[in-house]
Formats: C-alpha cells, structure tokens, sequence
C-alpha cells in the first residue's frame, strides 16, 4: 500500500492576529489557532490519492502539545494517523532545524508503517511565510521536490511516477518525476473537503502519536532548536499609519460622480503621467 505523509503547522489565524506597539511582536494570547492554509490542500490531495489508489496517510506536526487539536481536525478530514513532534528541545527553531526534524520524524515514519511514497507540503505557512521547509525536507532526504504545484495531471504507482503543473513567474511548467518525490502545495491545487460525521467522531476519540527528542535515535542535538538554528531576526518593526487625503464625490447619477471625477484627475498632473493628455 502507499505511504503519503502530509507535513501540516499550527498557525495564529492572520485574520486575528495583532501587533503589540510596545515590542513590535506578535501578540498570540487569545488569537486561535488554525490548520495552515496551504497544508489543508496539501491534505486534501493525498486523500483523493488515498480515494483512487488505496493509501495511508500519515499527518506529522512539529509544535507545542496544542498542536494536538490540528491533527485531530487532519483525521477528521481522513487521515489516518496524526503524529506531533513535541518538545522543549525543539522551541525557538528556524526552518533549517525544522527541516531537520520532520526529515528525522518521516524516516521514523517510514519504520513505523513502511517507506514514504510521497511527502506534501503547503508552498508556505502564513506565520513564517518562507516557503523554505518543504525544500529543506527534500534535499535532507535526497527526493525531487515538486514546488508550487497547482496541478497533479497523472500519480502513478505501478510506474512509479507522477506528472504536475508547476506555477512559475512566466507561465506554467509540466514536469514528470519518480517516486518518491515531496511536492508543495498552491491553493489553485484543489478545494479542500469537509470531515465527514464518522470522520468527526473518529477524531474526537483519536489520540494523536507523540515524539520528543528522545525519541529519535542518532538525533544530533546541535542541529535542533535554538542551537541549531543560525537564523536570528535583529529587528522587527510596523510600518507607521501614513494620514492619505480622501475626497467623497456626490452627484445624481453614475455617470454624474464619474464626470465629476475626470474633471478631478484632469485638474492634477495624473492624466499627464499616465499619457492621457
């Protein structure tokens, strides 16, 4: 059967998220906490690989014990396994020690319930937003990796292969490669499902696998955490408010309030610039 590991972060939802004037910080007391967004399309595509070839998949989260609840919501999708990677050891991680550890967290997943058929990823998470650690993952475990996919044309087991749509800058890029191969996801991949009720009950029952450091054999420790972590943010700052002029034309019609706005912009040197006069 195929093995596919879907690799998932526990994130501030960006919709609540605040900025503490004080310290220039995140401020994450009181802001719930959602499944990436770009991890659910990554989910959702192992699962329909799951619906038309038969797979299990396996959902691993390197976080805090909170992390639970999003492994739970993974099951609930049809995920068959959730697994956190949780430890003290592990706070304060760039995303080279956190490649690190969820490299060493899917070989450990390959001893549990066979080798990794293929590894999906979001392209990016909406906290960090680097899009370096579905790459680190790959070249740590020596696999091609597939970044920004917004398409899976063919994935073919018996071949061992897969066929995808690649989202460039200047256009769109069909590539074909071997299994096993780690892809990052785009939201143009798919539309994530809804859990299901046997899903849902099945999660509110399930309880996630948890691993800490000591649970990896030959783990280097100077590779993890803080101390394996050569990134260091010197300064973070929020723009200042900039106070913008606003003007409200009011007439009886549409085409009324668009009359009165050409004579505004013919009254400035817009028109000018833009070549229109």
């Amino acid at each position: 059967m195929l093995h596919l590991v879907v690799c998932i972060k526990q994130v501030p939802d960006s919709r609540e998220i605040r900025i503490d004037p004080k310290t220039n910080t995140l401020v994450r007391q009181g802001v719930p906490a959602i499944v990436n967004y770009f991890d659910l399309h990554a989910l959702e595509e192992a699962l329909r690989i799951k619906d038309e070839h038969g797979a299990r998949v396996t959902v691993i989260s390197m976080g805090p014990p909170s992390a639970e609840k999003a492994l739970r919501q993974c099951v609930s999708m049809g995920a068959d396994e959730g697994v956190l990677v949780s430890d003290r050891a592990f706070a304060g991680a760039d995303t080279l020690a956190t490649s690190y550890v969820l490299a060493s967290a899917i070989q450990k997943a390959e001893d549990e319930w066979g080798p990794v058929d293929a590894i999906f990823c979001g392209k990016q998470t909406l906290d960090g937003d680097t899009g370096q650690v579905g790459p680190g993952i790959a070249c740590r475990l020596d696999i091609d990796q597939l970044t920004y996919v917004e398409k899976v044309e063919r994935f073919d087991p018996e071949k061992r292969e897969i066929i995808v749509h690649r989202h460039l800058e200047d256009g769109v890029e069909r590539v074909k490669a071997k299994l096993p191969v780690l892809i990052t996801a785009l939201a143009e991949l798919n539309r994530p499902r809804r859990a299901s009720l046997p899903g849902l009950l099945r999660a509110a029952r399930y309880q996630p696998i948890v691993w800490t450091a000591g649970d990896f054999e030959n783990l280097d420790r100077s590779k993890i955490g803080l101390r394996g972590s050569p990134t260091i943010v010197s300064k973070t700052w929020v723009p200042e408010p900039k106070q913008v002029d606003t003007e409200f034309l009011e007439g009886n019609s549409p085409s009324a309030v668009a009359e009165a706005l050409l004579d505004r912009l013919y009254a400035t040197d817009l028109p000018h610039k833009l070549g229109w006069a």
